[in-house]
């Protein structure tokens, strides 16, 4: 047995993304859990991070540690692509994917400049949504479901993305109704 399967392993969090009437708004949830236990009910899974005065909207899902260690190198490759955050997350799943130590780290990203829109995977993903929304972590795809029924029949991006994990929450375990949000405009 691996040591990795004997630990229980960091479970929960909904991150959603919605982007609607000219901004994209991030919500995540508080909830960090160490396998049916809830360790954290208010941790801040979506951060504002602004490398070479570029705002950016990050949320995460996974690890802490290992979505921290992300974040920082997301901003270095900012700063080495300023206003270009397609190329610079490009370049942070090639490296993510073939560095040795970054191979192993287990998160994901979802980031956001108000004009893009991307998810970010260790698999070299970096998908951009279909139908402006989309969502990562244990209750995603509630949040995911729930945002896409709404959308044609909600015009505010952050009631959307509010009401979503406040749905997530009710269905998921892993997920709280504690949340954070921040939007920003294309």
């Amino acid at each position: 047995m691996s040591e990795k399967s004997q630990f229980p392993g960091w479970h929960g969090t909904t991150i959603v993304a919605v982007r609607k009437g000219g901004k994209v708004v991030i919500a995540g949830d508080g909830q960090v859990s160490l396998g049916n236990t809830v360790i954290k009910g208010s941790a801040r899974k979506v951060r504002r991070i602004a490398p070479g005065g570029q705002e950016v909207v990050c949320g995460f899902a996974g690890s802490t540690a290992d979505a921290f260690t992300l974040l920082e190198r997301l901003e270095v490759k900012l700063e080495a692509a300023p206003g270009q955050l397609a190329r610079a997350s490009v370049e942070l799943a090639k490296d993510w994917r073939t560095d040795k130590y970054l191979k192993n780290l287990e998160a994901m990203l979802l980031v956001t400049d108000g004009k893009d829109l991307f998810v970010i995977t260790g698999a070299g993903d970096v998908l951009e949504p279909e139908h402006d929304v989309t969502a990562i972590g244990s209750g995603g795809n509630y949040a995911l479901a729930a945002g896409r029924a709404m959308y044609d029949f909600e015009e505010d991006a952050e009631v959307i993305a509010r009401r979503a994990l406040e749905i997530a929450a009710e269905i998921c375990v892993f997920t709280n109704g504690n949340m954070t949000v921040e939007s920003i405009s294309a």
